[in-house]
Parts: C-alpha cells; sequence; structure tokens
C-alpha cells in the first residue's frame, strides 16, 4: 500500500557530504522554528502529541523520555543518540546515516534544545567505523554555518558489543567501562551519563522528530495506528529476491513487505526483531507491523522451507551466548545451557524431556535476567517451540529410536 516517507525523505535526494543540498530541501527550517518559535516544554509537549515511540524495541514515548528528563533536577544533562544497531540482520540506521546525516544532527540539536542538554554523543557501532569521517564532516559543516550554536556532538566509536544497544551498557561504555547493563531504577532520565539525567534515543527515533516539528503532531500521528503512530523503516535480509530498506505506514503487513517488496517466496517463517525477535510462520504472515503485535528494531529475516527451524534457533542461540555480558546469572548460564540442549537436538542426540528443559530455562530467563538480552534471548525457541513443536518431536523421537536400532 503507498506509504508516507517520514524517516527516509532526503535519503539519496541530498549529497551527504554537502550541507547545502540539505539546506536547499528545507534542512534546519525545524531547528530554527524550535528555537526561534517555540519553548523547550512546547517542543515536548509536540513530541508528546504526536504519538511517536521509540523505534530501539521498547517503543516507550519519546516525548515522556523528554519530559521526564527535562523535570530532572541537575545542573548538567546529556543526549545520547544510539547508532551502535548491533541486533542480527539490521542495518537501516548504517542507511541513514549513509544518505542523510544532516536530518540527524539537526534533530539531536532539538531534542537536545527540549531537554536542555547542551552536549549530545552519538555512540557509533565499531562496524560502522568507516562511516565516521563522514559524519564529523556533517557536524562540522553544521558547526562552521552556526547551525549549533551553544551545543556540542561529539562521535564516540563502540568496540562491537552487542550488549551496548542496551542503553545502560552504552552508558558504561562510554564512560570507559566494561560494557555491562546497570540495575535500574535509578533510570537513565533521573540518573544517566556520568550520574546526570540523560535521554537515549535511537537514530529511526531522531530522524522523526524535525518532520513533527513542521508538519506538527495532528499530521504524524495520523499516520499509523491508533497505538502505533508513524512509520517504521525496516532491514529486510534472508531468503528474499530484493533486500534493502524499506519505510511502511505502522500497520502495514508483514506479507507487504517481504513478498511485495523483498519479493520472497515458498516462506517457511520470519523474524521480525532481530535476534531477540518474534517467529512468525506463513500462516500469520497477513498480521500487522505494529508495537502492538510485533515490531522490535526493524530486522527482518525471512527463512523459506529449506530452513532446519531447530538449526535457526540454534544458531540465533549461539549469538545471544556469545553476546552476554555476564553479569547476570539467568542469562550468563541459561543461554549457555539452551545451546547445548540445541546442539543436542540439531546433531541428532536430542532425548525425551529436551523440550521441557528449553520451556523451563525460557520461563526462568525472562523472568530473572537483568536487561533486555537475556529477558527476550528466549524469544526465538518459545515461538519456535509454539509453531514448529512437531519439527522438536520429531527430532526427539527420531533420535530416540535410532539409537535403539
Amino acid at each position: 500500500m503507498p506509504t508516507k516517507i517520514v524517516v527516509l525523505r532526503n535519503c539519496k535526494l541530498i549529497n551527504p557530504r554537502d550541507i547545502a543540498t540539505y539546506l536547499e530541501r528545507g534542512g534546519f527550517s525545524a531547528l530554527r522554528h524550535a528555537r526561534n518559535s517555540m519553548t523547550p516544554e512546547q517542543v515536548i509537549e509536540e513530541v508528546k502529541r504526536s504519538g511517536l515511540r521509540g523505534r530501539g524495541g521498547a517503543g516507550f514515548s519519546c516525548g515522556l523520555k523528554w519530559e521526564m528528563a527535562k523535570r530532572a533536577p541537575a545542573g548538567k544533562k546529556y543526549l545520547i543518540c544510539n547508532a551502535d544497531e548491533g541486533e542480527m540482520g539490521t542495518f537501516k540506521d548504517r542507511y541513514i546515516i549513509e544518505y542523510d546525516p544532516f536530518t540527524l544532527i539537526e534533530a539531536i540539536a532539538i531534542a537536545a534544545y527540549a531537554i536542555g542538554a547542551d552536549s549530545a554523543y552519538i555512540y557509533l557501532r565499531a562496524e560502522y567505523r568507516y562511516l565516521l569521517a563522514q559524519l564529523l564532516n556533517a557536524i562540522e559543516q553544521a558547526r562552521s554555518r552556526r547551525l549549533l550554536e551553544g551545543f556540542d556532538i561529539h562521535v564516540r566509536v563502540g568496540a562491537g558489543a552487542y550488549v551496548c544497544g542496551e542503553e545502560t551498557a552504552l552508558m558504561n561504555s562510554l564512560e570507559g567501562k566494561r560494557g555491562e547493563a546497570r540495575y535500574k531504577p535509578p533510570f537513565p532520565t533521573d540518573k544517566g551519563l556520568w550520574g546526570q539525567p540523560t535521554v537515549i534515543q535511537n537514530v529511526e527515533t531522531l530522524m522523526n522528530i524535525p518532520a513533527i516539528i513542521l508538519e506538527g503532531s495532528a499530521w504524524f500521528s495520523a499516520i499509523g495506528t491508533q497505538g502505533s503512530k508513524g512509520t517504521k523503516v525496516f532491514s529486510v535480509s534472508g531468503d528474499v529476491a530484493a533486500p534493502g530498506v524499506y519505510e511502511l505506514e505502522l500497520g502495514s503487513r508483514l506479507s507487504e513487505l517481504v513478498v511485495d517488496l523483498a519479493q520472497a517466496k515458498n516462506i517457511k517463517m520470519v523474524q521480525v526483531g532481530g535476534a531477540a525477535g518474534r517467529i512468525v510462520p506463513l500462516s500469520m504472515l497477513d498480521s500487522q507491523l505494529s508495537f502492538e503485535t510485533f515490531l522490535g528494531a526493524g530486522a527482518v529475516t525471512v527463512y523459506d522451507d529449506r530452513r532446519d527451524v531447530i538449526d535457526v534457533a540454534r544458531r540465533t542461540m549461539e549469538f545471544l551466548a556469545e553476546e552476554s555480558c555476564g553479569k547476570c546469572t539467568p542469562c550468563r548460564e541459561g543461554t549457555d545451557a539452551m545451546v547445548l540442549v540445541l546442539e543436542r537436538l540439531a546433531s541428532g542426540r536430542g532425548t525425551h524431556g529436551d523440550i521441557e528443559a528449553l520451556e523451563d530455562l525460557s520461563a526462568a530467563m525472562a523472568s530473572s535476567s537483568m536487561c533486555g538480552l537475556g529477558q527476550t534471548a528466549p524469544t526465538v525457541v518459545v515461538d519456535t517451540l509454539t509453531h514448529f513443536r512437531k519439527d522438536y518431536q520429531n527430532r526427539i523421537d527420531q533420535s530416540v529410536y535410532l539409537r535403539t536400532l
């Protein structure tokens, strides 16, 4: 279905190395409008009314987060742009930075103005180091045009840790500490970077801000569904003929994305949201993409009918076990234990009780892990057991039978 383009509106229409091409398309007019015609409180209220929710996976109200940081009593406040994008199968933020760094810089400046921050950090994924020079060039061009007066944007490159996509682990990394999740509360809006109130938003979330300021909250909230406003950018890969980055209105059907746009055929299942994302079988392909259903950070991986469900679950869990920071026992030990069971099943050595063991591990990890990595790590196992339980049971029955011969 036709969709409004919000986030990618300038991609491949401007020269990402020349700010003049961005200014010709009205660039930085949203920042001027916010600074000259709106108070910080009015900017926050406009973002709240828009219904914009975080695009990094959690879906928390963007405006509410800004309001909490604005009201926090502190002399220094920070804004962090999470450009880590370590989720499996996600490359939309890379695409945005590569083709439109100026909208991101403008959005960061607006958000900083709203919460009262005079400096911001962009935390860039280690694998995106090749984009560092272009990003620094865009910041310097904005600074030389006096568009960032009284405000500094710093760029820091991560070290390749998946867990640093989690906001508190990211802050530890920025502070020069080991990338591990912090206990919450306190939340970052009260006590974040160096103990000061901090707002952390991912690249895609921020990219919506200039359009909201210029077009208005009513315009933005008219896009999408009742609980999911605006558009979503997806990275589609896997068994598809046309992998790539696509922007759709929230509420669009999954089939529109993977069949109509990415041209997938003979689909067995789709993983939506990355390594910790939901597994959607073929029978549910017409489900909506929204916060009310499943969404995640925007990674969509398609698996056709040649794929082995148990092998997909095993490889995913191996990744999560490798990337666990190890701070909390449920995640550290639970992911390793799951890998052992899944390896046994995948190699034809499964036994009766393996399914129950996976279910018990999943429940314990989801309820007692410290951060989102451990809490959502069992998703691939839980969902494949829900939709493809017969595959697991058949593999066990076959293994047990062969051992009796």
